[in-house]
């Protein structure tokens, strides 16, 4: 067998994934799984998307696209900034990826140098990690706490910095936690970030998902950091593999020139299709469907309070809960397994996202149906009860 790289050593497993197969199997053996785990909407792309997307393979549109993207989607990108995130963005500065997982993939290798850290607030997504990894650096995880937000902080940024330090990757709103970076506070820590001369990368993949207030995007607060989104969550297009990132001027052409040679583009007719996501009657599809991702969110929460399920900060964006345990007088790894195998309930234990919290603390997603909802409140009563 070759002799593999230290780093695959160093990798985290991503037990969200773990999670999905193990409750796939039940599934398959005729076990009735209610889904809270991985974080993908039970909709899908709606039917002008569907549409385009047949239209594009009918006219033979199938080649490769340049390495930033079709111009046209670009484009529409950063109009949609600017009408809904009040971010004024040149559409040069928008490079199309295979996902923002192909995004991540990019401004890493664009920015991290071998051995370099980068801060993440503890809890994080845990493929963050990941990535830094795969492009040498070492992730460096600061724990924080609910009157934070579980956010990272401009003065966790100025605590922590270390010789090593290169930059900071924060998510707004985040996964696991579903909450945002207060404005005021995300521009002091962009603020304090700049003061060393390090780079910020802002995850708003849950952007569009948000439910309190006005979403702004950080790019109203600073020009000079990278900006990675998706069309995975709020356009539910999870399988067609496309996201975006937005950067400063001064790295269209380096990331250009790494992303052509690590992907050659992103699907091609993934990306026509998406060019119908931004007619208006598609905009209002998907806004209705946030509005249903925010009943689902205020259904849940007074329920998991009632069952014990201590909520310690309300979530304003995305579609998870993220929940203490600690008085069920069990840990999350423990928990989750008989939630799976007893009460046919899928949920990820909090160690996926990092030790600060994560023995007793789990995350649950609703982006799955209010009656399958209600039905998994019933049974994790029923076995709680027990």
């Amino acid at each position: 067998m070759p002799r593999l790289a230290h780093r695959t050593h160093d990798f985290l497993t991503f037990q969200v994934v773990e999670l999905f197969k193990q409750a796939q199997a039940l599934q398959t053996a005729g076990k009735d799984i209610i889904s809270l785990g991985i974080g993908e909407p039970d909709f899908t792309a709606p039917p002008q998307v569907v549409e385009a997307l047949e239209r594009a393979a009918a006219a033979g549109l199938s080649g490769y696209s340049p390495p930033a993207g079709l111009t046209a989607l670009r484009e529409a990108i950063a109009a949609f900034y600017h009408e809904q995130f009040g971010a004024r963005i040149d559409p040069a500065r928008v490079i199309v990826t295979a996902g923002a997982s192909g995004a991540l993939t990019l401004a890493c290798a664009a920015l991290v140098n071998t051995g370099g850290e980068v801060l993440m607030p503890d809890p994080s997504y845990p493929a963050n990690s990941n990535f830094v990894l795969a492009a040498g650096g070492v992730p460096r995880l600061i724990p924080s706490t609910a009157e934070k937000r579980f956010q990272l902080s401009a003065h966790d940024v100025a605590e922590h910095w270390a010789p090593a330090t290169q930059g900071v990757l924060v998510a707004s709103p985040s996964n696991p936690t579903g909450t945002s970076i207060d404005h005021g506070e995300l521009a002091e820590l962009l603020a304090q970030v700049r003061a060393r001369e390090g780079f910020a990368i802002v995850d708003e993949i849950y952007l569009g998902l948000s439910y309190e207030g006005q979403p702004r995007s950080a790019l109203t607060l600073d020009d000079d950091i990278i900006v990675i989104n998706s069309f995975s969550k709020y356009f539910h297009m999870t399988g067609w593999r496309l996201g975006w990132m937005i950067v400063p001027e001064d790295m269209i052409a380096p990331v250009e020139k790494i992303a052509a040679s690590l992907a050659i583009c992103a699907p091609t007719l993934a990306q026509h299709a998406a060019l119908a996501c931004f007619a208006p009657d598609a905009l209002r599809t998907f806004e209705h469907r946030r509005e249903a991702f925010k009943q689902r969110r205020d259904y849940l929460l007074p329920e998991f309070e009632r069952l014990g399920l201590r909520v310690p900060v309300k979530p304003d964006g995305a579609f998870y809960i993220y929940a203490d345990i600690g008085g069920l007088g069990t840990d999350s790894a423990a928990f989750s397994q008989r939630l799976l195998l007893e009460a046919g309930v899928a949920a990820v234990p909090g160690l996926d996202f990092g030790p600060a919290h994560g023995r007793h603390t789990m995350r649950f997603s609703y982006a799955t149906g209010l009656d399958r909802l209600e039905e998994a409140v019933a049974r994790m009563g029923r076995l709680l009860q027990r």
